[in-house]
């Protein structure tokens, strides 16, 4: 029977190599982006390197509760997923005392309640079904304080707490949960920054990490992965 996967913002960075990890074993596919242009390159992308494969694409602005809400419907119309990647997530740097007035609002929005409707929006047919794995792309600035990471660690510490509860509330029906927390991945987040690319994790040890978690026995679930550049944390 064929797999499903949706992967939230998935045309770049973690999230891309997700999809591209899980297209090698032929999951079909869900993703979304604000860029329609992107999407197309990715959907293109896909198709070339893995024909067998089907993805499905929507642009979709998940810091809006309605647009999640229209993506979640958009999936359910093709299929409900095996897997749940929650990876869509802004970054804007500043400390809480002096940061721009909306940083916290957007990337709370972004960051956890795009995460906490999708969610909610495919929970009960994965009940129903007593299967499923969700996975939650957090941040090391969910587990570690930092000067300048401002509301966004403010946004990942909270979404560590809502997957833990999400661990306890699913545990009884067979749905496995999952923190995924890596440090800095090269990406196009750090375009322009003056750190060779060396220094940094690769986002396909990131994909590699969760399909692995993915792929243990029924008997078993990670509960969190913790990733770090071999050097340490930037």
């Amino acid at each position: 029977m064929s797999q499903n996967i949706i992967v939230t913002g998935g045309t770049k960075g973690i999230g891309k190599e997700i999809i591209r990890r899980f297209a090698r074993e032929g999951f079909s596919i869900f993703t979304c982006s604000r860029s329609e242009e992107d999407l197309k390159l990715l959907a293109e992308e896909i198709r070339s390197d893995f024909p067998e494969v089907r993805i499905h694409t929507k642009v979709a602005d998940l810091s809006k509760k309605e647009e999640v809400i229209a993506f979640s419907q958009a999936v359910k119309a093709v299929f409900i997923p095996d897997v749940l990647v929650n990876n869509t997530g802004v970054f804007l740097p500043g400390a809480i005392h002096d940061e721009p007035d909306g940083n916290l609002e957007l990337m709370m929005q972004t960051n956890l309640y795009s995460a906490y409707y999708l969610l909610r929006a495919f929970a009960q047919e994965m009940i129903a079904r007593k299967s499923g794995h969700v996975f939650s792309i957090g941040s090391i600035a969910g587990l570690t304080a930092y000067a300048n990471g401002g509301s966004y660690a403010i946004s990942k510490w909270a979404m560590l707490g809502m997957t833990k509860c999400l661990r306890q509330e699913l545990m009884p029906f067979g749905i496995k949960v999952t923190s995924v927390l890596p440090g800095a991945t090269f990406t196009a987040s750090w375009e322009g920054v003056d750190i060779p690319e060396e220094r940094f994790m690769k986002a396909t040890d990131v994909a590699e990490s969760v399909w692995s978690a993915y792929n243990l026995s029924a008997h078993s679930v990670v509960e969190e992965i913790v990733i770090r550049p071999q050097l340490g944390d930037l």
